[in-house]
């Protein structure tokens, strides 16, 4: 079994097209389904069933699939491990983060950390906080930044950076919005725009509303926090999102108000492997972050107390 038809199988069963396969691998066609037979024949299983030159995977395929990618994962991991080892400081970090981490500790993380390692370079993949977990597991990435962190993942070790709360948003022209503070129980009669259903954000105020005996009514959906505060700034609902993403960007006609009863907070921070070593510039970058969020909060605490 070689490397280079484990990549055929993967995109052709990705594509479910021999020719698409190809064009994409620039290869001819006919390599590709020599490859595929041979890799069958090895097998002793067909891991496609044919209807011209569109392809399926069977059940067997299906499972193959799965550890192919793994498999292939690992030696383009081991070749950067390889690589980086000759020079950690000039090495590549593959990193996921959700969108709501996009517009303000993402940049300011990285700006920091390129400061003292400025030869290192980033490969950034946003992503849905379910979707950065399998990409972990799956040896896609190494590293994702994101909210809240998973603690009881058997594949996946978290490692918190700061907790945050979550605040209402309303439109100018709510009732409510010139309360320093709102209840939740407050808001139940409102239309809420959330996050699809499948993203943690979403279930953190489901669970929240449901607290409270209430299933929140959900006018309209949007798959990042930009759309969301359009949303809200249009008068079509209000929401519930993290502080840290109302740093910056605020489309006019939204207030900012304070959620209490109950006062809900999220985790924030990476995820790593459990079973895999970080690369010598992941590991780099780390513990950089993990320095650098604890100087942080020593330094808001110190002003605190002043």
């Amino acid at each position: 079994m070689e490397l280079r038809q484990l990549i055929y199988f993967i995109e052709v069963a990705k594509r479910e097209h021999m020719t698409e396969a190809a064009e994409a691998l620039h290869v001819a066609q006919s390599a590709i389904s020599r490859q595929i037979a041979n890799l069958e024949a090895e097998l002793e299983v067909d891991l496609f069933i044919r209807d011209g030159r569109n392809v399926r995977l069977t059940r067997v395929g299906e499972v193959f699939l799965e550890h192919a990618e793994r498999a292939v994962h690992a030696i383009h991991y081991a070749k950067r491990v390889v690589k980086e080892h000759t020079d950690p400081e000039r090495g590549m970090i593959h990193i996921g983060f959700t969108s709501s981490l996009a517009s303000l500790i993402l940049p300011t993380l990285i700006s920091a950390f390129r400061k003292k390692y400025p030869h290192i370079k980033f490969q950034l993949n946003q992503a849905s906080h379910n979707e950065l977990e399998k990409r972990l597991v799956l040896g896609e990435i190494n590293l994702a930044l994101l909210g809240p962190v998973p603690t009881k993942k058997e594949r996946i070790k978290g490692t918190i950076l700061f907790q945050e709360k979550i605040v209402a948003l309303l439109p100018e022209a709510h009732p409510l919005a010139n309360e320093k503070a709102v209840s939740l129980d407050q808001l139940r009669k409102d239309v809420f725009v959330l996050y699809p259903e499948g993203y943690v954000l979403r279930k953190m105020v489901t669970d929240a509303c449901k607290q409270l005996g209430f299933k929140p009514e959900v006018s309209f959906e949007g798959q990042d926090i930009d759309t969301i505060k359009g949303l809200v700034s249009a008068g079509l609902g209000i929401s519930l999102i993290p502080e840290i993403t109302i740093a910056n960007d605020m489309p006019k006609g939204i207030a900012i108000v304070d959620l209490k009863n109950p006062n809900v907070r999220r985790t924030v921070g990476m995820i790593t492997p459990a079973e895999r070593e970080l690369l010598p510039a992941e590991k780099l970058f780390y513990h950089f972050a993990i320095d650098f969020f604890s100087r942080l909060e020593r330094f808001q605490y110190q002003n605190l107390s002043i």
